[in-house]
């Protein structure tokens, strides 16, 4: 007599078959709600992050801009400060000269005018009297060295404001030099980009480094060197209206040499069946949330990767700056900019950081949740195969499974090319 073989081991309940698959589709929904849940925030970081580094970028580079724009406005107000001054240090120089000429021409008028009165010495008794004519000769004798003590002083004049004029111009230059060198360095962190090939971190890019200047030093600084080179101008352009107007009065008085001078100035002013069926698409589904995951996580890396070289960009241009010379070392909206960027990119990275971390645990978590699905399609996939040998053993039962960019004038103040006066001591 045949006997009834019975597997050992614990046997289930079919209500308990039924919750089990109910728990596993359940904690599938819950995970893939958690997943979403956790995507759509990392979505909407990335967004907001991504537009925010790109804001602080293009703040960061419009107030570049701006401050390439303001120093070469300075630059070309002081290129044409620099023109100016050469050309009244020529100017100058020339009416210096004109004054010292007409100084030695007054020699010759004194020789003649004392050897005219040495002359009238060799009269004799009663015609050695004071007439008309040697009065206006010891008159001629007087107002020839008086014009001489005028013209020695105004040639004195002129070499001490030709001095200050070289010291003004001095400082003009430095100015100028420092300048060009700061747009040089302005305009190279303008062209850092994140594929630029010389970006890296840098050792604390935000600080402030020695010899830093306020924004208003630095305006009041280029403005203090353009306004003493102009008010050296005008007191040189006063002292040559004044040298020619005494070498005028002298050469009139004297009826010896005649100079008209004329004066002009210019100026300009200025940048994201049944239980098996449901097992594979919960399967299906959480594989499609683990690929959504995945691509998630490296869209958070490459993000990641992004604001990273963006950082770099800033820390770069940072470093960079700190190298401008001098006065023009200051803390400009450019360099405030730039600080702020540093900032919100590293909290930035940070959340995406903290987002990135949060993914890859609902990822393992998927994946975990994926390894219990699998596994339980596959009792569920040995179940149904069992039940199929029994079928074919009974023949009955039939289960289908589906799945859905020189020359001086003197009256215009222009040139060709600039030069460079040397003062002579």
């Amino acid at each position: 007599m045949a006997s009834l073989s019975v597997k050992p081991g614990q046997r289930f309940t079919v209500p308990d078959w039924q919750n089990n698959s109910l728990l596993i589709s359940t904690d599938a929904e819950q995970q893939r709600f958690n997943s979403h849940h956790i995507r759509q925030e990392g979505r909407a970081l990335r967004n907001e992050t991504g537009n925010q580094a790109r804001w602080d970028e293009h703040n960061s580079r419009t107030c570049l801009k701006d401050r390439i724009g303001s120093v070469d406005r300075w630059r070309k107000a002081l290129a044409k400060c620099l023109t100016d001054i050469d050309l009244e240090i020529d100017a100058l120089t020339k009416v210096k000269e004109a004054a010292e000429n007409a100084l030695q021409a007054k020699n010759l008028c004194l020789d003649v005018a004392i050897e005219c009165l040495t002359f009238r010495e060799s009269r004799r008794d009663i015609d050695v009297v004071r007439d008309p004519v040697e009065e206006e000769l010891l008159r001629e004798v007087k107002v020839i060295e008086k014009t001489k003590k005028e013209l020695q002083k105004r040639v004195d004049d002129a070499f001490k404001q030709l001095c200050l004029l070289k010291e003004a111009r001095q400082q003009l230059s430095c100015d100028h030099r420092h300048k060009v060198e700061t747009l040089e360095l302005d305009q190279q962190c303008m062209s850092f980009n994140p594929t630029s090939g010389n970006i890296s971190f840098k050792v604390n890019p935000t600080r402030i480094p020695d010899g830093t200047t306020a924004l208003h030093e630095w305006e009041q600084n280029s403005k203090c060197n353009k306004d003493r080179a102009e008010a050296e101008m005008r007191a040189s352009t006063d002292l040559r209206g004044a040298i020619t107007l005494t070498i005028a009065q002298t050469n009139n008085e004297l009826d010896a040499q005649r100079i008209a001078t004329e004066f002009a100035l210019r100026k300009r002013m200025r940048d994201m069946e049944g239980a098996l069926s449901e097992l594979r698409w919960q399967e299906q589904n959480t594989l499609d949330e683990i690929a959504e995951m995945e691509e998630e996580i490296r869209q958070l890396e490459e993000d990641i990767r992004k604001r990273t070289l963006d950082l770099k960009v800033a820390h770069t241009r940072l470093e960079t700056r700190t190298y401008r010379p001098h006065i023009e070392l200051c803390r400009d909206q450019a360099q405030y900019g730039l600080t702020d960027e540093v900032q919100q990119l590293e909290g930035i990275i940070r959340a995406l950081q903290q987002k990135r971390t949060e993914s890859q645990d609902a990822l393992d978590a998927l994946y975990r949740q994926l390894h219990r699905i699998q596994t339980d399609i596959g009792y569920k996939t040995n179940s149904l195969q069992l039940d199929n040998k029994c079928m074919d053993t009974r023949k009955k039962l039939v289960v289908p499974v589906e799945k859905f960019d020189p020359e001086v004038d003197a009256v215009s103040r222009t040139r060709n090319l600039p030069r460079n006066s040397q003062l002579e001591l």
